[in-house]
């Protein structure tokens, strides 16, 4: 063998060896952008609820180891020192626990009211009305110490606008559960 072909033959190995490596980047490329998104991704649905699970008027469903029943949704009309074209809105669910390890499946509890639209709206402070001593707000009840087969009554509070009291239905959502969330339906749905 002479030295041409030794040349010949590293400049064969080397080809081969350049395409096998462009091939290998076709594949290896779109893998870490795929496993570097899959967190970012992750992280954006489960902050997120994204997809409703619907809930007649006075049906109960299992959501977050517990079962969920709203039990009142109304208006407190008639209040005084509101902002203009407001209206508190208070919305009552019944949930009997399954799980008592309600301080990581309910982790991220949000109760809010969905409007048609879309629109959100959380539960506020800027309104005060007395509740019963047995009513809790979802962050209170993670850590009531509730037992399996416990009974807790949750009341929040919001203010809407009052244009929007008509289509507005409450919605709860958990960590455990998210990017899924429950949706009531009104009675007239």
């Amino acid at each position: 063998m002479t030295a041409q072909d030794l040349v010949q033959d590293n400049r064969l190995g080397e080809r081969r060896w350049r395409r096998r490596s462009l091939w290998a980047l076709l594949v290896l490329i779109p893998l870490a952008l795929a496993v570097e998104a899959y967190d970012s991704v992750k992280q954006l649905l489960a902050d997120k609820d994204l997809f409703e699970r619907r809930v007649a008027w006075g049906q109960s469903t299992h959501f977050g180891g517990s079962d969920w029943k709203l039990t009142d949704l109304r208006g407190a009309f008639g209040m005084k020192n509101l902002p203009p074209g407001t209206v508190p809105v208070l919305a009552d669910f019944a949930v009997t626990v399954g799980d008592p390890d309600l301080q990581n499946l309910w982790l991220g509890c949000k109760i809010m009211l969905i409007d048609t639209e879309g629109r959100r709206w959380s539960p506020t402070s800027a309104v005060t009305l007395n509740a019963p001593d047995n009513v809790q707000t979802c962050t209170s009840a993670m850590f009531s110490g509730a037992k399996t087969g416990d009974t807790l009554n949750l009341r929040e509070t919001f203010l809407v606008p009052k244009a929007a009291t008509k289509s507005i239905r409450p919605a709860v959502g958990l960590g455990s559960e998210r990017p899924h969330f429950l949706l009531f339906q009104l009675e007239k749905d």
